[in-house]
């Protein structure tokens, strides 16, 4: 299942009855602000839910899987995600009821 801002806003409407604009510019709030406080921060967590983080990644060598060529793969920064305790153990029963 993908979580949109779409669905997101909807489903704001739905529970705290709001306006559809207001629901949807309170999202779009909350990613502008998560945005801004990474750039800045580079760290943002989420009290009970997680962790953002940007990383630099070093340059390193690869491979063209089509044609085998060797490269070197530029460094660059990514954004990662670390899951809190209380979701992991969430994740870790699910799996192991599967």
């Amino acid at each position: 299942m993908t979580l949109t801002k779409k669905k997101i806003s909807r489903y704001l409407v739905k529970k705290i009855k709001i306006y559809k604009k207001d629901a949807t510019y309170l999202v779009y709030l909350f990613f502008e602000e998560l945005k801004k406080a990474l750039l800045k921060e580079r760290i943002v967590k989420l009290s009970g839910f997680g962790k953002f983080e940007i990383r630099d990644k070093n340059s390193r060598p690869g491979r063209n899987p089509k044609t085998g060529k060797f490269i070197l793969i530029n460094a660059k920064r990514v954004i990662v995600f670390q899951a809190c305790q209380k979701i992991k153990k969430i994740l870790y029963n699910i799996s192991l009821n599967i």
